[in-house]
């Protein structure tokens, strides 16, 4: 007998126990666990054969995730209490292997990571991130995964901030790694300014010029001097520290320091890169309401403007300055808009800038409930520039 068929066989056997207790609960009939045994006989044996490919794994994977999911149906409609055994422990196993054997495939590493977020094993997660990290060091989407991850589950910030900051070690060229560590920060600012909204402390408060602290090494973002507490001022849900948040007004955590700070350092790596510019300026866009948003926009389109004056993309953000956060339908528009307008003019035109007008006023045109005569100034703008392009 191959040592192929060995292993599917002993594989097999660990799962008698299993089957046993689901029909003697009759929770699967004979037949059933007739056909549940074929079909994992049949994937073992293709698991354990030289020609075994992830999808194999995948294909295993689903099946046993299906037939758990009709496991918990029926054990909830017989109304068991206590099974002895578990489908969970089975996929594990599986997905395991999967990454043990083709660990340089990241599709089969996010799979048993959300399969581990959706049953909420944080202890195995950490496990699986670490795994995952030391086999696809350069993998900017795995560090931005595991960020986000600490973040929207945990609400750790420092954990969040460590990944981008160890991410950006190993894929310094990443500019969507650099995007998204500012964009993990606007969201935590995001998330402290609605908890100040709620607990009543969002009252204006005089905001101090923080320092950046210089002395770590050239594979760190020098990022602003920052406390625990500043990232995590109420790690326990229930017990809000109220003074924690109330001072966080003055710290770097909302006065956009930490993003600034991730700007300058990549500008500075991507040799003031206009591009990579202004694909943060709109980053930011999405962040308006944080106390932090003007200063942010301000400082790009002033770093823009000093490096890359005739740049189109630079001199678009300059334009677009003045409507920055300001809503399309809202009395405020048309003044701003009004001041745009006097920069465009002042602006020469050329085609890459025509380009990139069209490109901001076009999706303006879509927007319910558009005032009429903006409707006609957008048009026009957007006229007189596809004109530029048409010579």
């Amino acid at each position: 007998m191959s040592a192929a068929t060995d292993k599917a066989r002993f594989f097999l056997e660990q799962s008698v126990p299993e089957l046993r207790e689901y029909e003697r609960k009759k929770i699967f009939t004979k037949d059933e666990i007739t056909s549940i045994i074929k079909k994992r006989s049949d994937f073992e044996h293709k698991l354990n054969a030289r020609g075994a490919a992830p999808i194999d794994f995948v294909r295993y994977f689903e099946y046993e995730l299906n037939l758990d999911t009709l496991r918990k149906k029926r054990v909830k409609r017989l109304g068991i209490r206590a099974v002895g055994h578990s489908g969970q422990r089975r996929i594990y196993f599986i997905l395991e292997r999967a990454t043990r054997k083709f660990h340089g495939d990241l599709n089969l590493w996010i799979q048993y990571i959300e399969y581990a977020r959706k049953q909420k094993a944080n202890k195995k997660l950490s496990i699986i991130f670490t795994d995952a990290l030391r086999f696809h060091p350069t993998s900017a989407e795995l560090w931005i995964y595991a960020a986000k991850y600490a973040l929207d589950d945990h609400a750790d910030m420092s954990q969040a901030r460590s990944y981008m900051q160890r991410g950006l070690r190993f894929c310094k060229n990443s500019k969507k790694l650099w995007i998204q560590y500012a964009k993990l920060e606007l969201i935590y600012i995001a998330k402290l300014v609605a908890r100040q909204r709620i607990l009543g402390l969002d009252e204006e408060r005089p905001v101090p010029i923080e320092a950046a602290n210089n002395d770590m090494g050239d594979d760190m973002v020098a990022l602003p001097a920052i406390t625990d507490e500043d990232v995590n001022p109420t790690r326990n849900d229930e017990e809000v520290d109220q003074q924690a948040l109330s001072n966080l007004n003055s710290t770097p955590a909302l006065t956009g320091a930490i993003p600034l700070a991730i700007f300058d350092a990549a500008m500075k790596h991507f040799r003031h890169d206009d591009r990579f510019g202004a694909e943060f300026f709109d980053m930011v866009l999405e962040f308006n309401e944080t106390p932090c948003f003007h200063k942010i926009e301000e400082h790009v389109v002033d770093t823009l403007k000093t490096h890359q004056p005739t740049s189109p993309r630079a001199q678009v953000c300059y334009i677009k300055l003045p409507t920055a956060g300001v809503d399309v339908t809202s009395a405020a528009f048309p003044r701003a808009f009004g001041t745009s307008l006097a920069r465009l003019k002042e602006t020469a035109m050329t085609q890459d800038l025509a380009r990139e007008v069209v490109a901001w006023l076009q999706p303006l045109l879509a927007v319910d409930n558009l005032d009429p005569a903006l409707k006609k100034v957008f048009e026009a703008t957007i006229r007189s520039a596809k004109r530029t392009l048409a010579q």
